[in-house]
């Protein structure tokens, strides 16, 4: 590991101005960070922990449902939060399915929504790739690609965004809250992420030295709390990377679905919100066929960056299944595999 200074600001100001000196990179659990540094991927002059930073751990409820989330707020704390399971369950499934507990007792919400790519040609030094190292080029293409995008790539790169919670969160219109030397902005999380083009190495709209503070759900989001849930297919029954994921919120009156939110995980550089998907679902009942007619709109623009083709179709089949089981209702407790379609029946609380 390179050497690095280490300071710990004791506010948000004094970090601002530390992090506007190059090389410096922000650390607060450190689960995703430390790693990098470990292989030699993040090499940072500096460090700034600000993981104590006062009034960045918190929850703060509005008066129309919605939920403004402390950067600082662990994954664990926010997940079995009786009123957040309540009102946000697709949520609390997406963060238990994420993750180890020992894990979820470290991240943060902030450094879940800035995850790098779990790539294999971006953790190793030894490949060619776009994100680490500019205009290099991209082992991945023509390389092992099954776990690759299929929707939003580019030439320049086809590495997918590896978080559980960014999906639902997506789904949920939620917004994200940022500091920077030129003062606070808020950022929509569907636009938080970039698409590769021919810049990869910009994963963020977040400008050099900003910081996450807080994100926000909306009220209305809560409108869908009854019936929604989110779904994860992994290559091993325990807390692995999404191979396809999908958030599914349904808005139900009078036999007929008066709004629906959706959004995929695992299929592009971004959490997927599936708007037209969306727009098939909104005024019809709902139905096996309705739902079918979604996940082929969803997927209408995708298209294999290599050996990875079986993921259209398995994203395809997992929108009919997490509209299934939001039109069923979200459980009373999470199942003993949140995020599972293999989870068995409901009411086996998940264990810490």
């Amino acid at each position: 590991m390179k050497p690095f200074d280490y300071v710990r600001p004791r506010d948000l100001a004094e970090a601002l101005a530390l992090g506007s000196e190059p090389g410096t990179a922000y650390l607060a659990g450190g689960t995703n960070l430390l790693d990098l540094m470990k292989i030699g991927v993040a090499r940072p002059d500096r460090i700034v922990d600000i993981g104590r930073l006062p009034g960045l751990a918190g929850l703060d409820w509005r008066e129309d449902g919605g939920v403004r989330i402390g950067a600082l707020v662990k994954n664990a704390d926010l997940a079995y939060d009786a009123r957040f399971q309540r009102t946000f369950p697709s949520v609390a499934e997406a963060l238990l399915s994420g993750a180890s507990a020992q894990l979820r007792n470290a991240a943060t919400v902030g450094g879940n929504l800035l995850q790098r790519p779990r790539c294999p040609y971006f953790q190793d030094l030894a490949s060619a790739c776009n994100r680490r190292a500019p205009e290099s080029g991209c082992d991945a293409l023509g390389g092992e690609t099954r776990r690759h995008a299929v929707l939003g790539w580019s030439e320049a790169c086809i590495a997918v965004n590896p978080s559980d919670f960014c999906v639902p969160m997506a789904a949920l219109d939620a917004v994200v809250e940022v500091q920077g030397p030129g003062g606070a902005r808020e950022i929509a999380l569907e636009d938080l992420h970039r698409l590769p083009g021919q810049t990869p190495e910009r994963e963020t709209a977040l400008e050099p030295s900003e910081l996450i503070v807080a994100v926000r759900l909306p009220g209305q989001a809560a409108a869908v709390a009854r019936h929604s849930r989110y779904l994860k297919v992994r290559e091993r029954t325990s807390y692995a990377f999404a191979v396809v994921s999908a958030a599914a919120g349904l808005e139900l009156g009078d036999g007929a679905i008066r709004s629906a939110r959706l959004a995929l995980g695992g299929v592009a550089a971004k959490p997927w919100r599936a708007r037209e998907a969306e727009a098939v679902l909104a005024g019809g009942e709902p139905s096996e066929a309705r739902f079918a007619d979604a996940a082929r709109a969803a997927l209408a623009e995708a298209r294999p960056s290599g050996e990875n083709a079986y993921k259209i179709e398995l994203a395809r089949r997992l929108i009919v299944r997490v509209l299934q089981q939001a039109l069923a209702g979200a459980p009373e407790t999470l199942p003993a595999l949140p995020g599972s379609p293999l989870a068995p029946a409901f009411g086996n609380r998940h264990a810490a």
